[in-house]
Formats: C-alpha cells, structure tokens, sequence
C-alpha cells in the first residue's frame, strides 16, 4: 500500500467527470482502494475520490464517524470505511440542508453548503458486490460530497453564498458566531 498524493483546486483531474469502473476485481482497482484508503487515513478524511488522487475512475471512500453520527437515525449510524464503485445517488424528498463542509483538495478552508437531508446510493463494493443504502444526516453529506468529486464539481461550486468561506482557523476561535451567521443566511434563501 502507499499514500497518494492528493489533487488541490485548481488540477484539471477534479474538474472531469471520472471513468466508469469496468471490472472492480481488477488488481489495479483493488491496489488502488486500498492505497486510497491508507492515504484517506494519513490524511484523517472522512471521504476520498479516485480523482482527488489523479485517477479519473468512479470510485468513493468514506467513513461516518461516532462523533459526527445521529446515533438515533439509522440512516446516520457510525460507519467504517466504505468503498462505493461506479456509484449512483438519488434524493429522497426536496429537503435542502445547510452545512460546514471541507475538503482535501481545498485545504484549510471550510463553507457551508445545502445538501440534500436524505438520499438514497447504489453503487458495487470493494469486492463488486452490489450495495443500496439509504442515508441522512453526516451519512448523507459526506457521500453527496465525494459523488460530487466524480462529476468534477467541488463543494464550492455549491455554495449559494462565498461570504459563508472561511478558514478552518476562524472556525476554531469564532464558531457560535459563524455558525449563527451561516445559518441565518440560508435560512434567508
């Protein structure tokens, strides 16, 4: 296994839409998971695409930890390391929500961004099985996010308002006063 160097903003590899995968047990795809996976832990992520990493293939990983889970929600447990292979995504319901998202290839900086509260993914797993969950909550975000990655579209491109961009710092000292700023303003919308 290895670590991989992540794309930043600003690569051409995020702006593409990536590869359909045409055989998921191929040893170069299994490789590739699996450094995936080890660089998504060196860089304590919570979502990683194959782009983000300079491959155009239609793979995500992600993981919905404990502290950022709805314990309540079955759709928002905690989940380990998931792999998703040629994922598909659809919403379920118009519900929007807003919330602070970061990204790998945007580091340092952090927005809020309306994503949908509940959706539903299929997809093949690491091993190319067939996968259908539905999820909400961070569950719901992180994947939204990272699906995004596989069409060449970044969180930013998201956000209905760039005044809500900030860096992780600031969050840090002044997040009550962000948070109520960023709320207030999609609640607006």
């Amino acid at each position: 296994m290895a670590i991989l160097k992540i794309a930043r903003m600003g690569h051409p590899v995020l702006r593409r839409v990536a590869d359909p995968v045409a055989d998921p047990t191929d040893p170069e795809i299994q490789r590739l998971i699996l450094d995936m996976a080890e660089t998504l832990e060196d860089a304590s992520g919570a979502g990683l695409a194959a782009p983000q990493v300079h491959t155009a293939k239609r793979i995500i990983l992600f993981v919905v930890p404990a502290m950022r889970a709805t314990l309540e929600d079955e759709e928002d447990r905690p989940r380990g390391l998931s792999a998703l292979i040629n994922p598909e995504i659809e919403p379920v319901g118009t519900e929007m929500v807003p919330g602070w998202e970061g990204c790998l290839s945007i580091p340092g900086l952090r927005g809020i961004v309306p994503r949908y509260a509940h959706i539903r993914y299929r997809g093949l797993d690491a091993q190319g099985k067939p996968v259908e969950r539905e999820a909400k909550g961070f569950h719901a975000r992180v994947v939204q996010h990272e699906m995004d990655h596989l069409d060449g579209i970044l969180y930013l491109d998201r956000m209905p308002d760039l005044s809500l961009l900030t860096f992780n710092e600031e969050i840090r000292y002044f997040p009550e006063d962000l948070s109520e700023l960023a709320f207030r303003r999609t609640d607006a919308t």
